[in-house]
Parts: C-alpha cells; structure tokens; sequence
C-alpha cells in the first residue's frame, strides 16, 4: 500500500504555487525570485554575523591622561608681557557733592557744584555751566530746559525755584516806525540815509540804437549787468550787427523776459548795413567766427570753394546740402561776393 501522505503537496510547494499566481511567474522566475530574496536577507544579517564583541569602555583612564596633559601645558604657558599702545588713562576720584534742601537760586551764579548739589549728574552740571557762559547768561528759564542731557523730571523738581522769567522778552520789532502812523519819517532827511554803491535804473527809459549801444547804455535795462551787456556787444561784434531786434532772441541763455525788454528799448535804424562775410576770401577762422557760419559750415565752404572754384552769386550756396532754407535766409544778408 502506498504512504498516503505521499500523494498531498507539502508547504513550500504551496508557497511556491501562490507567488507563481500572486506575480504571474514562470516556475523558472519564481525559483529566481526566492533565491533573490534568501540572498538579500543573507546580506542584511551577514554585519551582525562577522561583527566581532567589542570589549567594555572605560573612559576614566583617558580622562586621567588628557588632564595630566593640560597641567603640563599649563604649568608650560607664560603670559605675554608688552607694553599697550595705548595706555590705560588714570582719572582722579571724583568727591561726593551732599544734597542740599531746595530753595530759591540764581541759576547765573551756581557753580557746577552747585548743580550736582540740586541732583543734577555731572556731566549735565558741566554742560549747563558752559551753556549759561556761552550765551552770556540766563534770561529765562526755557533757556535752562533746553539744555541737552536735562531730564524733563528734574527740571520740572528745579522749576518752581529758579529765579527767572518763563519765557525770553519779546523782541523789538524791526518795523517799530511803522506802527508810529504816517508822520513816522517826518523828522528824518534822505541825507540821514547811507548811499547806495549800485546805480539806480531809470523808470523810464528812451529807446536807443541797438548797433550803436555800447555796455552803460545796455546796463540801463532792468536784469542786464555788466556780464551780459558784454556779451551782447561781443555777439554783435562777432554777428557783425543787427538786422532786426528779434535776433537778440539767439543769444545764448538770455531770458525770454531780457528779450523783451530789449526789444521794447532798443531799435534798428532802417538804413542800417551790417558787415559782410566775404566766402570767397575769409579764411576758416573768420568764417568760424560768425553765429551762423560756425566750424562745421565753414570748412564745408573752404572745401566746397576749392574743388568747385569761387562762388559768384549767393545761390551757389544752396548746393551744399547741409544749408537748409532756414539758414540760407538768415545767411543771406551778411553775403558778399
């Protein structure tokens, strides 16, 4: 008779069979995977396995030496002796000022001593003495309250007993005359009164020749001092004249009122020939000097004149592109050919 244990599935077929179902293995890839899995248990227990017994520590003995070492090196060490660069200042003991009862005081006549006497710190006592020396004396006890360093509650303690006003006088007016009505200057004479350095400007001013003029004539309009009547002679002198009195308008930094005021008093004479700029014979440097010639223009025109010849009307200056109809037309008066 056969054994009938034989013929049931022992336990590790059983697990077998369930993880060839539960991962849908191969026979194959399930022994695999169980070989694998034996492996990695083998590699987390195998440290603990080969780690040998490590005997008991007992630190006492190397903290006994590590102490024998630190009294060698401290016996060993010498302290460094050199002299400080800067040495260390000696201040005299200050003495002890006893209070005193407070009274009515002269704050002009207290001592710093005096202060520290009331409860003031020191340092504050030295600062209100200098304070009180450096104005020449207290009029008035705001003057003490403005002491930098005074606590509010120890000036509201000395208040009551400070002999002195609240509050600084009233200032004299400077216009006390005024309040006097209207014979205040009855009395005085202009003689009484210092001249002044600078001369008065007419109220009314007659109009004048705005090529003729020279710098005192200039100075006449209100807001032309001597810096800016010079630099309208020289721009005159260097423009070779005016043509119209809007032309004033071009010159640098002049302000639109000053334009004004200069064209309201000054006039240009009908007859009037300003001074010609000979392109066909002035240099670079003469050409340069007119306000509306200026360095660049002008060596287009020394170029121009030696690759083409002499100009002979003033429309051969239109075939220099950069001249467009605005310069052309203010050029225009100043051409001589």
């Amino acid at each position: 008779m056969s054994d009938p244990a034989a013929g049931k599935p022992g336990r590790p077929n059983a697990l077998l069979r369930w993880i060839r179902r539960y991962f849908g293995f191969s026979r194959r890839e399930t022994s695999g995977f169980v070989v694998l899995f034996l492996l990695m248990l083998l590699w987390l227990v195998l440290p603990w396995l080969l780690r040998p017994a490590l005997p008991h520590y007992d630190p006492q003995a190397d903290q006994q030496q590590l102490n024998r070492w630190a009294a060698e090196l401290e016996a060993q060490r010498q302290p460094r002796a050199f002299d400080s660069r800067y040495p260390r200042r000696s201040y005299a003991a200050r003495t002890a000022v006893p209070r005193v009862a407070l009274s009515p005081f002269d704050p002009n006549s207290l001592t710093p001593e005096g202060w520290e006497a009331r409860g003031l710190p020191h340092f504050v006592a030295q600062r209100i003495v200098h304070f009180r020396d450096v104005i020449g004396g207290f009029k008035a006890k705001e003057q003490i309250r403005r002491t930098y360093g005074l606590p509010d509650s120890v000036y509201a303690r000395l208040a009551p007993y400070i002999q002195l006003p609240e509050q600084l006088p009233a200032r004299e007016s400077k216009f006390r005359d005024y309040a006097a009505g209207p014979d205040r200057n009855a009395n005085k004479s202009f003689a009484s009164y210092p001249p002044n350095k600078f001369a008065r400007k007419p109220t009314h001013l007659a109009p004048f020749d705005l090529n003729a003029a020279d710098t005192t004539q200039f100075k006449q309009i209100r807001g032309i001092g001597s810096r800016l009547s010079a630099r309208l002679v020289a721009y005159r002198e260097r423009l070779g004249g005016f043509i119209r009195e809007e032309q004033v308008g071009e010159i640098y930094n002049l302000a639109p009122d000053l334009v004004d005021s200069l064209r309201k008093y000054t006039f240009v004479n009908q007859g009037f020939i300003p001074a010609f700029i000979d392109v066909n014979n002035a240099s670079l440097a003469e050409l340069k000097e007119h306000p509306y010639v200026g360095l660049r223009f002008g060596r287009v025109i020394v170029a121009f004149r030696q690759q083409h010849g002499p100009f002979r009307q003033a429309s051969d200056l239109r075939q220099i592109r950069i001249l467009d109809d605005a310069a052309f037309a203010k050029l225009l008066p100043y051409l001589r050919f």
